[in-house]
């Protein structure tokens, strides 16, 4: 028999959204987690606010909107107040209820500085890391570091001759004038963005186009693949050894970790990193060098023709087979989650997204591997 539709909507209705949401959902392991890591941040969040004036949006939700943001491929703050105010499910992960209403999409604008002032964002990731290390998720002993080019989200038309009279007239085409960069030099030394000053002329290899980017970097433990740390830095072309070796100290001053062994690909081959791994760090790296032979001579030299020898061992092969999963959570960091042209200008921005976007990674990964014991 066919059902007739129902024109008219109820003017009352009770809705209970934990039933709607299936008990197996991997939100509901996520949110548990977060909120436990929230409690733990409650001193944090009352030193970044005062105790007097109007009552503000809860910091709890705006980091878990933030979230969402990056679980569910949001590509804007304001796309998310949006998806927040008529998705259920968005409300019942950020403690809103049905009828309540929605912040506007400035707040995350007017408690960005806060956040960055505070280090609310740093430390909420700190504690998902700190949280995994204590579950034994984490290796102690394993890790991998890699870096990855991000887009700016400057034009290259922004690219200029630093001399360049910022006041001048404009351009006979509008804010979007035609530019010819053939025969001209473009060089970071003589050029800069006048949009995101920060970014930075850089190619991944060779025959790849140049595009204005940001250098980030992550610190991967070789277990389950977890985000134990992520930095963003200048794409100088130097900045992948430079921030690895930061990533291992901080890794040691924060948690309390010294590594046996740090695997990475070709592009940290070079002899005075390997031999500040072994004699500074104490650390083993595992590294594919490109030639088949070393004649250099001194510290530098002798590092590189260990780590020949080294290439040759079991250890050595299981090191590079998890090395992948750096890859994969690299690849998830800027498919889904956005990352690959971020839409903030300002290194420091930038380094708040990875934080919540390396959290939401860390809490995803492990909402499945309990689900999976």
């Amino acid at each position: 028999m066919r059902g007739n539709p129902k024109l008219q909507n109820p003017m009352f209705f009770v809705a209970n959204t934990e039933e709607r949401l299936p008990k197996v959902h991997p939100l509901r392991a996520i949110k548990h987690r977060a909120d436990e890591v929230l409690k733990q941040m409650q001193r944090v969040f009352d030193a970044a606010y005062s105790e007097t004036g109007r009552p503000g949006i809860p910091p709890e939700a705006l980091l878990k909107a933030l979230l969402l943001q990056a679980l569910y491929s949001i590509p804007s703050e304001r796309r998310l107040v949006d998806a927040i105010n008529w998705n259920l499910l968005y409300r019942w992960f950020c403690d809103l209820d049905p009828d309540q209403a929605v912040w506007d999409a400035t707040a995350f604008t007017h408690n960005r500085e806060r956040f960055e002032r505070h280090g609310l964002v740093q430390k909420f990731f700190e504690r998902v890391v700190a949280s995994a290390l204590v579950e034994q998720y984490a290796s102690n002993d394993h890790f991998t570091v890699d870096g990855t080019l991000i887009q700016s989200w400057a034009s290259l038309k922004s690219f200029r001759p630093k001399e360049e009279r910022v006041n001048k007239p404009p351009a006979q085409d509008g804010s979007n004038p035609s530019v010819d960069f053939r025969g001209e030099k473009r060089r970071n030394e003589t050029h800069q963005s006048t949009t995101d000053p920060e970014a930075r002329l850089a190619r991944k290899s060779k025959g790849m186009a140049a595009l204005l980017c940001h250098s980030g970097h992550a610190l991967m433990e070789n277990r389950h693949g977890l985000c134990l740390d992520i930095a963003i830095a200048v794409a100088d072309g130097h900045a992948e050894r430079d921030t690895a070796e930061k990533l291992l100290r901080r890794l040691a001053r924060r948690h309390g970790i010294k590594p046996k062994t740090v695997g990475a690909d070709r592009g940290f081959e070079a002899g005075e990193f390997l031999r500040t791994m072994e004699e500074d760090l104490h650390v083993t790296p595992h590294v594919p060098l490109t030639a088949e032979r070393v004649i250099s001579q001194g510290p530098a030299g002798d590092a590189r023709r260990r780590m020949l020898r080294r290439m040759k061992t079991q250890g050595y092969a299981l090191s590079q087979r998890a090395r992948k999963k750096i890859e994969q959570m690299f690849g998830w960091m800027k498919q889904a989650g956005g990352l690959r042209k971020v839409r903030h200008v300002g290194r420091w921005k930038i380094q708040q997204v990875a934080y919540l976007w390396a959290a939401a990674f860390n809490l995803l990964r492990l909402a499945h591997l309990e689900a999976a014991t």
